[in-house]
């Protein structure tokens, strides 16, 4: 059993909770004083858990919060010093318009009766506040809503964020727009956006009819095909998955991306949370969590992809370490809380899926990464160092890469010195032509809220107050509070014609 912290779904009191084993399942329970007890599932299957839980990284979180620690957490976010992890991935939210009305929409874009639209001088000031971020700036920005193409000047923002130097843009999308209008598209690509994160529910009309309202799935390849045309080579598909809606699918989803991989590069699931205008009722009937994605993708894929391929974010600290050590600056590093998501990487060679596990020890080749960083302060600064880790490096990497499984249309070898050497820019773009990115990322609400998760979070939510707010908390308690704070009624906005 952990005790941690959590909210009343009720009243958003802080109460405390324990996390227990229950028929080989991971459940979390909680009682409020005023509205009784509450029981969620946490994970689904006890063994991953335990599994993952050898994984904990305790970061150091920023140098500059920006709002002092008042014993109120998670009212109070913004950040502060209790945070433990730097901005890896922020959320913009430059609209709360849309042109969809998804019943499982967390954001609950487009029914507030409000317009909330950030200017342009608030969303730059807004990166900034993210680039200002110490030790290491926040090198990931995403444009998110509503639906971000519904602004007109969408194209802008992105090229700002192009000229803050962001390494990573992307814009979270319906795709309708992207699919409408092909010049869209290109003129993306041009301003620098990097990546589309693309809502992508299935393979056939019935998951879009259930979680959308309509059939979409027309409009998803249109968009991927203008995607593919306009230059934007870079999508990531992103299932809202729910059991009894699309959990069926997850093997066509992935086996669609494989078909594709030309443009897709990755797949994001993500189990639903009951945040925003899902109905609450139906929490047990659909209530997904990365256990069973990491089954059902097994079953699916026939084997081709196991649930043992999946490692918890935080596993890659090491790589974070040796950079940092190599470059002798601080790189981002990812202590997130090991059950808040899951990743693998997936070579295709002539339509055949090849996770990296196939051919790499992945636990004893980090343990060699960290092991070859733990003496930073005898190398760090020193021109013989570097040398010596990547030597070590280059001559280690045969006990734990096994090439005679390995693709046969790259040299894995120097990809991965390369991505171990630079850690960013051309060395992960190489990486990432090969490869399919498959994880999932499963957001809390209020009946699964755990704060010490909330504490080791890497998304966050920029805002125009120049707050940085974890994504759980935003779309649980802060959200609405924002958007009132900045936004305007709706009659006066068609007013001034926004």
């Amino acid at each position: 059993m952990r005790s941690t912290k959590s909210l009343c779904p009720e009243c958003l009191a802080v109460i405390d909770a324990s996390i227990i084993e229950e028929d080989g399942k991971m459940m979390l329970e909680k009682t409020c004083p005023k509205h009784g007890a509450f029981k969620d599932i946490y994970w689904s299957n006890a063994d991953h858990f335990k599994r993952y839980e050898h994984y904990w990284h305790d970061g150091e979180g920023v140098q500059n919060p920006n709002v002092k620690t008042d014993g109120n957490c998670p009212n109070s976010c913004g950040l502060c010093s209790s945070h433990k992890t730097t901005t890896i991935l922020a959320n913009i939210d430059v609209t709360n318009r849309c042109n969809q009305a998804c019943p499982v929409c967390f954001a609950n874009a487009a029914s507030s009766g409000y317009l909330y639209e950030p200017s342009k001088e608030q969303i730059r000031m807004m990166m900034q506040t993210l680039l200002n971020e110490k030790p290491v700036p926040c090198p990931s920005i995403q444009f998110a809503g509503g639906e971000p193409t519904m602004r007109e000047d969408i194209v802008e923002l992105v090229k700002m964020a192009s000229d803050l130097k962001f390494t990573q843009i992307q814009i979270a999308t319906n795709g309708i727009k992207l699919a409408r209008n092909p010049k869209l598209c290109s003129d993306l690509a041009a301003a620098g956006l990097h990546t589309v994160y693309l809502q992508f529910d299935g393979v056939t009309p019935e998951p879009y009819i259930k979680n959308r309202g309509y059939n979409a799935l027309p409009l998803k390849l249109k968009a991927i095909e203008n995607c593919r045309a306009g230059g934007l080579t870079s999508i990531c598909l992103v299932p809202t998955l729910a059991k009894g809606i699309n959990d069926h699918q997850v093997g066509d989803i992935i086996r669609f991306a494989v078909n594709n991989i030309d443009t897709v590069k990755g797949i994001n699931f993500q189990p639903i949370s009951f945040a925003g205008r899902i109905n609450k009722k139906e929490r047990m009937d659909k209530r997904i969590t990365i256990p069973d994605l990491v089954e059902l993708i097994e079953q699916q894929t026939d084997g081709a992809i196991t649930a043992e391929d999946f490692y918890p974010v935080p596993s890659i600290v090491p790589i974070s370490h040796f950079v940092t050590a190599n470059k002798e600056i601080p790189n981002v590093e990812f202590t997130v809380h090991p059950h808040c998501g899951t990743g693998t990487y997936v070579y295709i060679e002539n339509g055949k899926m090849i996770p990296i596990t196939r051919f790499i020890d992945v636990e004893g080749l980090l343990e060699h990464v960290e092991e070859l960083t733990s003496s930073n302060s005898r190398w760090m600064g020193k021109s013989l160092g570097k040398i010596k880790r990547l030597g070590s490096l280059i001559s280690a990497l045969p006990k734990f890469v096994d090439l005679s499984k390995a693709p046969k249309s790259v040299d894995v070898k120097k990809l991965f010195i390369d991505v171990l050497k630079d850690g960013t820019g051309d060395a992960v773009k190489e990486f990432h032509r090969y490869t399919l990115f498959v994880g999932a990322m499963h957001f809390m609400d209020l009946y699964n809220m755990d704060l010490e998760r909330i504490q080791r979070c890497g998304v966050h939510y920029a805002t125009p107050d120049g707050r940085v707010i974890p994504f759980c908390t935003y779309n649980t308690l802060h959200r609405e509070k924002v958007e009132r704070m900045f936004s305007m009624p709706l009659l006066r906005a068609k007013t001034k014609k926004i």
